[in-house]
C-alpha cells in the first residue's frame, strides 16, 4: 500500500511552481508648474506635519483655526523672516511667486507700505546690495593658485600641456569639475558678474515635469585673485535663506601671467553629494553660466540674456521664469 503511494508522492514533490518576480513598483510622475516645482512644497509640508499642534495652540488661545492663529502672529512671523533673511528683489519676488516691485517707485513710496490683493500690508523689499553679495565670503577660506600649482613652472608651459596637467589633476575625483577658459571669455564673465552677482538658472527634469530652479551667487576675493560661483537649490534657499548650503562651488583662478601667455584662466569646482544635484546637473549649470555671463551671453550682444540678468538684478516685474526657460532651451 505504501509502495503504491510513492509515485504519487514523487509527482507531488516533483511539481515545482514557476518562479515569478514580484510585480514591479510603479512610480507615477507628477506634473508641476515650473515656478512651483522647487518653491512651494516645503511650507505646505511643514503645515501638514504640525497641523495637530497648531490646532491645539489655536484652541488654547481661544481662536477658531490655524488661519486665525497665523493672522494673530503675522507681525511676529514677518519680523523673524526679515531678521533671518537677505533681500534680493528679483529672488524675493520669485520665491513669493508674485510680481516683483517696480523700480520706478519714489522714496516716499519706498517708505510706505504696499497693500496686497488679500488686504494684508507688507513692506516693499529694499534695493539690491551687490557689494555685500560680492564680498560675502572670508578670503581665508579660498586657496590661491600658487598653493595648487608651481606657478613658475606652469607659466613656462604651452596651453596644451597646461590644460592636460590641470585636467589630470582633477580626474581622480568623480565629483570634480574643471576647465581651462580663454582669458577674453573670463574677462567678459567677470565684468558681467560684478554688475549682476546673483541670478537663477534652470535644470530640466524631463518632458512634462518642468525644471528645477537653482540660485547662483558670485563671490570675489581680491587677496587670492579668485572668483567663486556658489549654486544652491532654490528650495534650499527658500527654507534656510542665507544659511542655505550650496551643492556646487566653482572657482576661477586668475593669474596675470597665465592670462597674458598662454592666455587662459583655470577653473575648478566640486559637487557635494546628497544636496539634490548631480555632476551632470552641475555641468549644465556651468554651461548656462558661461552662456549668460560670458562671450556668448551678455558680452556677445545677446539682448534677451542681458535683459533677463538686468531685470532679475533690479527686481523688475518683467522678469519671468518662462522666458528664462526659453533662452536655456536654445542651448540644449
Amino acid at each position: 500500500m505504501a509502495t503504491a503511494r510513492i509515485p504519487a508522492l514523487r509527482n507531488l514533490l516533483g511539481r515545482r511552481q514557476p518562479f515569478r518576480l514580484p510585480h514591479p513598483q510603479r512610480r507615477w510622475a507628477q506634473v508641476h508648474d515650473v515656478r512651483f516645482l522647487a518653491t512651494t512644497q516645503i511650507s505646505r509640508n511643514v503645515t501638514e506635519k504640525y497641523r495637530e499642534k497648531l490646532d491645539r495652540k489655536a484652541r488654547e488661545q481661544g481662536l477658531r483655526d490655524i488661519g486665525e492663529l497665523k493672522e494673530a502672529y503675522r507681525d511676529r512671523i514677518q519680523e523673524l523672516k526679515k531678521k533671518d533673511s537677505v533681500s534680493i528683489p528679483g529672488l524675493d519676488a520669485l520665491l513669493a511667486d508674485e510680481p516683483a516691485p517696480t523700480p520706478t517707485s519714489t522714496p516716499t513710496q519706498t517708505q510706505s507700505q504696499q497693500t496686497t490683493s488679500d488686504g494684508l500690508s507688507q513692506p516693499p523689499p529694499p534695493p539690491p546690495q551687490p557689494q555685500a553679495a560680492a564680498t560675502g565670503k572670508p578670503s581665508s577660506t579660498i586657496k590661491p593658485l600658487s598653493s595648487i600649482l608651481d606657478l613658475s613652472k606652469a607659466r613656462a608651459l604651452p596651453e596644451k600641456e597646461l590644460s592636460a596637467i590641470w585636467r589630470l589633476r582633477h580626474a581622480a575625483s568623480p565629483n570634480s569639475l574643471c576647465a581651462v577658459i580663454p582669458a577674453s571669455t573670463y574677462a567678459s564673465l567677470e565684468a558681467t558678474a560684478r554688475q549682476h552677482p546673483s541670478f537663477v538658472l534652470p535644470v530640466p527634469r524631463g518632458e512634462g515635469v518642468g525644471a528645477e530652479i537653482h540660485y547662483l551667487q558670485w563671490v570675489f576675493d581680491s587677496e587670492s585673485q579668485t572668483a567663486t560661483v556658489l549654486f544652491t537649490q532654490l528650495a534650499e534657499y527658500k527654507a534656510r535663506g542665507e544659511w542655505a548650503q550650496p551643492h556646487t562651488s566653482v572657482t576661477h583662478y586668475y593669474d596675470g601671467a597665465l592670462a597674458e601667455n598662454p592666455g587662459v584662466v583655470l577653473m575648478a569646482g566640486s559637487v557635494v553629494e546628497g544636496r539634490g544635484a548631480s555632476v551632470q546637473d552641475a555641468r549644465w549649470l556651468v554651461m548656462l553660466l558661461q552662456r549668460f555671463y560670458g562671450g556668448e551671453g551678455t558680452g556677445g550682444g545677446d539682448a534677451e540674456k542681458r535683459r533677463l540678468l538686468e531685470e532679475f538684478g533690479r527686481g523688475d516685474g518683467k522678469f519671468s521664469v518662462e522666458r528664462l526657460l526659453e533662452e536655456s532651451e536654445k542651448l540644449a
